[in-house]
């Protein structure tokens, strides 16, 4: 019997098996920021444990509330600040060189195909991009993880999503993955991995491809996955080419990071989305979908673009594009936040930030603030936001506040007419 990706990832890092079906694996990155991670050395500290087990091999941020709004969270900042620099911890990027954790990461190259990644953060799938098995942690894996460089998980059964078709224009990755929850529901992939893969997958760029592990979490996933492929390589050639001759070469190392013909599946869902509308949510849980088709005219005080899932520059390329040469309705306000520095140098260079400046947005810095309701656009009680994000619980961006989940297209179009609109409207 063949092995999955996910299979394959564990015999490769299984160090112990101490229990039936508890497999402790040896940790390839350790992620952090400063909500969770404080807890953690704290803690640590007060065990006599303030230690590290591979400095290189951790990298850390300060992403969620930057700069920070207040007493607290500035102290969350000062702690992390000054572990990093007690542990010489190189890869810390502080105010100024800061992005959104799961877009930096992968932007600086510290995610390779095969990599085993834990952090304090559910949408640590969205690395599995990558071919990478990448899982969002508690608290106490997380001071393991610091101090051994080892977590334990049980044994993954693999959920396939089969792709097929070619995506309408107008639909994007963030349509795809909010039909694909809609399918399998929030609790649809509890404990499991979910493995994309199929021709609308393989056509994708990794931008597209990290949007939709980044939302696995959301029907319960523990990890997304793709295969590892030459778009994987095209993306990490830069942090790559003095290992490998080639590309070809490359390509050849990665592709044992992938799923056997053979291999054994909890399910295995296939769907042919050339029909497929663009989608929005409608509820407070991420499976509540319907079409923009079904929701348009739907009233919306805010619009936000930006966040881990939505805020690469594929993203803004597609939100301006629609943008261009108009302006926002008088009936909302919009956010902008390009997920990293290098982000946002680019979309500068690109004449992109004087669109969304000339259309009435507000541009900021990278930061993860407005997606979970604590600075940088926050919703007010009975408010409701047209949103690029991954969540829509209630309260989400704010106590009493409403979040329709949707793609930047949609939100652009959204932006404009002051409801939830059809990005085909604006499209040249």
């Amino acid at each position: 019997m063949g092995k999955t990706i996910a299979e394959k990832i564990f015999d490769a890092h299984r160090v112990d098996e101490p229990f039936p079906d508890t497999h402790v694996l040896k940790l390839d990155r350790v992620f952090c920021h400063e909500i969770t991670t404080p807890i953690a050395i704290t803690d640590l500290m007060a065990r006599g444990m303030d230690r590290v087990f591979d400095p290189t091999k951790i990298k850390a941020v300060i992403d969620h509330v930057t700069p920070a709004k207040d007493s607290k969270t500035a102290e969350q900042g000062k702690i992390l600040r000054d572990w990093a620099r007690r542990h010489d911890i190189k890869d810390f990027f502080d105010i100024g060189k800061n992005g959104v954790c799961h877009a930096i990461f992968p932007e600086k190259g510290f995610v390779r195909p095969g990599f085993t990644i834990i952090m304090g953060d559910s949408h640590t799938c969205t690395h599995g991009a990558f071919g990478a098995f990448a899982a969002g942690i508690g608290t106490t894996d997380l001071e393991v993880g610091i101090l051994k460089g080892v977590c334990a998980f049980h044994f993954p059964k693999t959920i396939k999503i089969v792709l097929k078709g070619e995506l309408k224009p107008g639909v994007y990755a963030k349509d795809l993955i909010l039909f694909i929850i809609k399918e399998l529901t929030v609790n649809g992939a509890t404990n499991m991995v979910i493995e994309f893969t199929g021709p609308v997958v393989d056509a994708m760029s990794m931008e597209s491809r990290m949007t939709l592990c980044n939302m696995a979490i959301e029907a319960g996933g523990t990890s997304g996955i793709c295969y590892p492929d030459m778009t994987t390589v095209d993306y990490l050639w830069k942090f790559i080419k003095d290992e490998f001759a080639t590309k070809e070469d490359a390509l050849k190392e990665y592709s044992k990071w992938v799923s056997d013909a053979d291999a054994d599946y909890e399910r295995i869902c296939e769907y042919d989305v050339s029909k497929l509308e663009p989608m929005v949510t409608v509820g407070y849980k991420p499976d509540q979908v319907k079409t923009v088709r079904e929701m348009a005219g739907t009233k919306v005080d805010q619009i936000y673009i930006g966040s881990c899932t939505n805020g690469r520059i594929e993203d803004l390329r597609i939100a301006a594009s629609i943008l261009k040469g108009k302006t926002i309705s008088d009936a909302v306000r919009a956010i902008v936040s390009p997920a990293t520095p290098a982000i946002y140098s680019m979309a500068l260079k690109e004449g992109l930030i004087e669109i969304f400046q000339d259309a009435g947005f507000c541009v900021t810095n990278p930061t993860c603030g407005a997606c979970l309701g604590m600075s940088n656009g926050v919703l007010a009680k009975g408010e409701v936001c047209a949103s690029t994000t991954n969540r829509n619980f209630n309260g989400r961006m704010g106590k009493g506040g409403m979040v329709h989940l949707m793609s930047p297209a949609t939100a652009a179009a959204t932006a404009i007419a002051g409801t939830i609109t059809n990005s085909d409207l604006y499209q040249a």
